[in-house]
């Protein structure tokens, strides 16, 4: 049963760490208010342990290694991947009850990912798909942002791209974003939005990409489209080709982007606490794809311009705590987050479903005109 009091379902998959992050060192994460300790045995398989020692509490994160064994470093217990005590110094007898909660690991596009719910519902068949992230047709890197705000903060941004216009203008915004038709569609699990903005002038970034990788300099097609899968994932294919190259779709033609330049940011963000995430992000490219320089130069541009969001959604989950009775007003460009929001309830009321008196969170829809 899920008791927390936050907004965050436990029966999911949560990316913990890149995978280069995790080695023959302790590393402290936070996931769904739960806090962790994750390393590798000497065969590389990657551990996930609940950060307190079953004796007085104190964060194994702060012990050390023997072999594929924690010891913890304040009375020496020894802890094996499975988060069985092994040995407690001056005694030969152990306590049945010693041991501390070992998570579900899966190593997945590049991530750690942990399931904090019921391990027997861990299903790997459930982790989302970022396959890009691997792909040898496919080049790129990304980062985590540790950002003060409440995850779906996060997940708004991500499916309302009109902020473009006004957060990145500099880089990869336009008034075409923010003035193009868009189509919100949903499953069970997934919110899609769908923009095409046709024969338009291309923001600095595309102009700069396309030019670089086919020589091209003029008005393009432009496409974005967001994917959402709950409760925490967002794919976003985003690219631009020579206007009326014949990239846009036309019923039942799905539209040739070859002339184009096309990438996807992938994004996945993991609750830490109700007002604290963390932010796992890459950008990953199919052209000039041996261009090392160039991804190097991708990935710290894009972290420039998350950090304009960084600024936004730390600000907004600020203004958030101070007015905690507002209630949001919804437009029509808000359609995908309104959607993801609702998946993410649906999944959250489902595992509180056998609390007594809990009802679901309903974010309050007001449009605005």
């Amino acid at each position: 049963m899920n008791t927390t009091p936050f907004h965050f379902p436990l029966n999911a998959w949560y990316a913990a760490a890149y995978d280069v992050e995790v080695g023959r060192s302790l590393l402290a994460r936070t996931i769904c208010n739960q806090k962790l300790v994750l390393y590798r045995q000497t065969d590389g398989t990657a551990v996930a342990l609940e950060d307190a020692c079953w004796h007085r509490l104190l964060p194994l994160s702060m012990g050390r290694l023997e072999g594929d064994e924690l010891v913890c470093g304040y009375h020496g217990l020894v802890f094996n991947a499975e988060g069985r005590c092994t040995h407690m110094p001056s005694q030969e007898t152990l306590n049945p009850s010693a041991c501390v909660r070992a998570f579900p690991v899966v190593e997945r596009h590049r991530f750690l990912w942990i399931w904090p719910g019921d391990p027997a519902l861990a299903d790997p068949a459930l982790v989302p798909d970022l396959h890009w992230n691997h792909d040898p047709a496919w080049a790129g890197d990304g980062k985590m942002i540790r950002v003060q705000c409440d995850y779906r903060l996060v997940v708004d941004n991500l499916m309302d791209l009109t902020h473009e216009t006004f957060v990145h203008g500099s880089s990869i915004g336009n008034r075409a974003v923010a003035e193009a038709p868009f189509v919100a569609t949903h499953g069970e699990r997934t919110a899609t939005v769908t923009r095409w903005m046709e024969n338009i002038e291309a923001p600095p970034f595309w102009a700069g990409q396309i030019q670089h990788a086919r020589g091209y300099t003029g008005p393009v097609d432009r496409w974005q489209i967001i994917r959402f899968e709950a409760p925490c994932t967002v794919t976003i294919d985003v690219g631009v080709a020579p206007a009326g190259s014949g990239a846009v779709p036309r019923g039942d033609d799905p539209g040739d982007r070859g002339q184009g330049v096309n990438g996807y940011v992938l994004n996945t963000i993991t609750p830490e606490t109700g007002n604290t995430c963390l932010y796992f992000w890459a950008f990953a490219r199919n052209y000039c794809l041996d261009e090392q320089r160039l991804t190097h130069q991708l990935r710290e541009g894009v972290a420039t311009i998350f950090r304009e969001d960084e600024f936004v959604l730390e600000a907004q989950q600020k203004a958030i705590e101070e007015h905690p009775d507002h209630k949001f007003y919804n437009l029509n460009i808000d359609a995908g987050a309104m959607w993801a929001r609702r998946l993410i309830d649906r999944m959250v009321d489902a595992e509180r479903s056998d609390a007594p008196g809990a009802g679901p969170t309903v974010i309050p829809i007001r449009r605005a005109g």
